[in-house]
């Protein structure tokens, strides 16, 4: 009997025994999917399971990939993917998620199994830049993406700089900043006082 994957939708059983599963506490709902309540949550896992939101291999970015890097609770709502320029894709037509092509190298994917992601530091660039979400928002999540990566903060100052006429460079380098500082802030505030 062939084993069954470790992230499960329609597909792979139908909804009424996946629901049945679930009620037996032997799956969980994770986004839209089901999973076995004793998978371990990791980036390969929760790269599956928004790769069940997409018909083909998109590379999952902003919002979308900083979950899967750890950085926020909760899958967004909207699952964010993207396609290299040259992909030449059609239209993806599903609800609840976004499209969009981006000039991207491969140096900013990194792959779980078969499934693409951005790196943590393209995943930061693009929501540094991003406009359209809150200035605290992005702050928190590319403060969380630096806690277990150090050289983050240096990565993204270097690739600001070199950036030429980049939208929303100005906002970027003060999300940045203010990111730092907050870290700065919360690892100083852990230490404890040399002055007692």
């Amino acid at each position: 009997m062939a084993r069954l994957p470790a992230v499960l939708g329609t597909d792979h059983l139908p909804l009424a025994e996946l629901c049945a599963a679930r009620l037996d506490g032997e799956l969980f709902v994770i986004d839209h999917a089901w999973a076995p309540v004793d998978e371990p949550d990791h980036p390969a896992f929760r790269a599956m399971v928004l790769s069940m939101r997409s018909p083909r291999s998109l590379i999952i970015e902003r919002m979308s990939a900083a979950w899967v890097h750890g950085a926020i609770d909760d899958a967004p709502t909207v699952a964010q993917f993207c396609v290299p320029l040259d992909a030449r894709i059609a239209v993806v037509d599903r609800p609840r998620t976004l499209v969009r092509e981006v000039r991207i190298d491969d140096d900013d994917i990194v792959r779980f199994g078969d499934h693409r992601c951005t790196s943590p530091t393209r995943t930061a660039f693009d929501l540094l830049r991003d406009p359209s979400l809150d200035d605290d928002v992005v702050v928190g999540v590319v403060g969380a993406l630096q806690v277990e990566r150090p050289a983050l903060a240096t990565a993204l100052h270097e690739r600001l700089d070199a950036a030429v006429r980049m939208p929303h460079r100005a906002a970027a380098r003060r999300r940045l900043e203010l990111a730092e500082s907050g870290r700065r802030s919360a690892r100083d505030g852990d230490q404890p006082s040399l002055t007692r």
